[in-house]
């Protein structure tokens, strides 16, 4: 039932996504030209594995009674300019709510793979990732996040919020590649490791080593490698949204 995936689902209220702080961004409007740095191939590999989403998505949506409204994927280079504001690079992969784009410049995965996440799959796990947020947004717990936020009493409590939305998103991620593999057998042997290693990779303690910082729990916004991972694989292994209630394993229950 819808109800069930709407408490399960959760959204990025934030909208930026900040790479010291885990994953964040996608990219190319079908509409827009892609920027010049991005070779036809990556194009339509990167469109190709946005085309998976819709169709997985669609399916679960319908089996639901709703019709899924896919999102669009914009790719850029250097900066760009959203419904979310002016954000370059270093941003790092963003879905923005408002403009129900992922905004994706494709250096990023050049960085991916210096951190180990290297891959095909590693780069079509974030964009289901981005999708996830996407999912999150339509069916409103993005809005409730943002509302738990907004009367939490301590950054601590807000940060903890947004690493449940984070890992619930890599979990979904990992529910779209299992459907996906189920209809096409888009997996080869190694991907699932590919992706699994991306997930580790934009962990915020690995991060925040990789920065020179100490390993700060509490300003944690997106999970430990070893959660990301966890819940990436949590999606791969069910294919079930009602497995990816990061929220409920945390003791939040929504109501309405």
């Amino acid at each position: 039932m819808i109800v069930v995936v709407v408490v399960l689902l959760g959204g990025d209220p934030r909208q930026v996504l900040q790479l010291l702080n885990g994953v964040g961004a996608l990219a190319p409007a079908p509409s827009q030209p892609a920027p010049s740095g991005v070779a036809d191939e990556e194009r339509e590999f990167l469109s190709a594995v946005l085309g998976t989403t819709e169709d997985v998505w669609g399916e679960i949506f319908a089996e639901n009674g709703v019709r899924y409204e896919p999102p669009t994927m914009v790719l850029f280079t250097g900066a760009v300019q959203s419904a979310c504001g002016f954000n370059t690079s270093a941003t790092g992969p963003f879905y923005c709510p408002p403009d129900q784009r992922l905004y994706l410049d494709t250096g990023f995965f050049d960085q991916l793979a210096g951190m180990g996440g290297a891959g095909d799959f590693a780069e079509a796990y974030v964009i289901g990732h981005e999708v996830g947020h996407h999912i999150q947004t339509l069916v409103g717990t993005s809005g409730w996040v943002r509302q738990l936020q907004s009367q939490s009493r301590s950054e601590v409590e807000t940060n903890q919020l947004q690493v449940l939305m984070e890992l619930q998103a890599d979990c979904y991620s990992g529910v779209w590649a299992h459907h996906a593999n189920r209809r096409e057998r888009v997996l080869e042997p190694g991907d699932v490791d590919e992706g699994l290693a991306a997930a580790a990779a934009i962990g915020d303690d690995r991060l925040q080593r990789r920065a020179g910082r100490s390993v700060s729990p509490e300003s944690f916004t997106h999970g430990t490698s070893a959660q990301r991972r966890q819940w990436l694989e949590t999606g791969l292994r069910t294919g079930d949204v009602e497995a990816c209630d990061t929220f409920g394993q945390a003791g939040y229950v929504r109501t309405g």
